[in-house]
């Protein structure tokens, strides 16, 4: 058994080992899964390990850290494009978790276009070198061709709205979005943690809610077709956003404040107005943001809250997690240590979070929600009494939905 192969079992033995699935559960959630067309409603393609020892020689050099970052980020983004081994475990990572296309976050977190667009060509370069097994889905229709063919695809997201910032006019500001758009984004975060000129972020003390700017943003967004995703709004902007949105919108990668006080949550009140609006949200995997256990059963709980409340069609599963090269550890280690930075602006999080705190990263917790167990969570919704239609809806029929509603006619 390959490294990659023992990874993968013993993550899926974890979660079976929570979920405890009769075996015709066991079996017809994996018939499931497997038949069912599976969007990510926000996530990550599996990760490659980078090249330690041409990262040690940069780091030899002399390059910045702004560099050092654009050189790592570009080969866990793109070696499996010219790596066979990277190649190799991306495909068979895919694969193990049956999922057809991830609504992929292909921008760097802030407004800056030329920040914005790195991912975005990071991972167009992969979609165009690796066509046969994973092609950029243009349309929503692109994403039901793959799923036919057997094939997998990205749908681009931005993880900001690109900004002239220059502040010239609001239609000066805007016509990046159009320009994003024509370059295969299909979805932005209005904000990130942090306030911006658009509205208030999840993690700031205050909830001020949408600005008069942000009004138009979203309007410029429904009018060229890009999805508004408030996964790290404020409650007040979520909400704001929803009463602006003739369009509807989504939190992409979320969970449900009445299960947990992490401010990465929505209250029913945010929910509800992303439900009137004809969106949904999305379940992420990250134990301290889910609360409880923490594992793959919070994880379900979530969902149930959802569901229950809303209705199947309007939730969906945003991992928010990525599947890692098990080359990764031996490749970072060759790379000499560096100096402490500072905090990166976009990555606020309040004082005494504990995001990546070791009291949460329990192996039950991570492994048992790993990317590779996405069906898994099919399985442990079958256990909970969920239709197949409801499932199907969970598993991608909504993000299907939400797509074709927001794109251009």
């Amino acid at each position: 058994m390959t490294p990659q192969a023992a990874l993968i079992e013993r993550d899926r033995q974890v979660a079976l080992d929570l979920l405890k699935p009769s075996d015709r559960d066991l079996q017809h959630g994996l018939e499931l899964h497997a038949d069912a067309l599976v969007i990510e409603s926000y996530g990550f393609s599996p990760r490659c390990a980078p090249d330690g020892a041409a990262v040690a020689a940069a780091v030899e050099a002399g390059a910045s850290e702004t560099e050092l970052q654009d050189i790592t980020e570009d080969m866990r983004m793109t070696r499996c494009v010219t790596d066979a081994h990277e190649r190799t475990e991306f495909q068979a990572a895919w694969e193990a978790s049956g999922v057809t296309c991830i609504m992929q976050n292909a921008g760097e977190e802030g407004q800056d276009p030329l920040r914005l667009i790195k991912r975005l060509a990071r991972y167009t370069y992969v979609t165009d070198m690796m066509r046969e097994f994973l092609s950029k889905a243009v349309t929503p229709d692109d994403i039901v061709d793959a799923k036919a063919s057997g094939r997998h695809c990205l749908y681009m997201t931005g993880n900001g709205v690109p900004l002239t910032q220059d502040w010239v006019s609001v239609e000066d500001e805007l016509r990046y979005v159009r320009v994003f758009f024509q370059l295969g984004v299909r979805m932005m975060h209005l904000t990130y943690n942090r306030r911006n000129m658009i509205g208030d972020g999840c993690a700031e003390a205050g909830n001020a809610g949408l600005s008069d700017f942000g009004q138009a943003v979203v309007k410029e967004m429904n009018r060229v077709g890009v999805i508004v995703d408030v996964a790290h709004s404020s409650w007040q902007t979520g909400i704001d956003a929803a009463t602006a949105s003739d369009k509807p919108m989504v939190a992409s990668h979320s969970g449900c404040a009445a299960l947990s006080d992490h401010y990465r949550c929505k209250s029913d009140d945010v929910m509800r107005a992303i439900v009137d609006t004809g969106g949904y949200i999305g379940v992420c995997c990250i134990p301290r943001f889910l609360a409880g256990d923490g594992d793959i059963t919070t994880m379900l709980d979530h969902i149930d809250h959802i569901a229950g409340k809303f209705g199947a069609e309007h939730v969906t599963i945003g991992t928010d997690v990525a599947y890692g090269s098990t080359a990764g550890a031996d490749e970072w280690r060759k790379i000499p240590s560096r100096r402490r930075k500072r905090t990166a602006w976009e990555m606020y999080w309040r004082p005494n979070d504990g995001l990546g705190a070791p009291e949460w990263r329990q192996e039950s917790q991570t492994r048992s929600m790993a990317w590779t167990n996405w069906p898994m969570f099919t399985v442990g919704m079958v256990q909970r009494g969920y239709s197949d239609d409801d499932i199907r809806k969970i598993l991608g029929g909504n993000v299907l939905r939400v797509a074709k509603a927001v794109f251009p006619a």
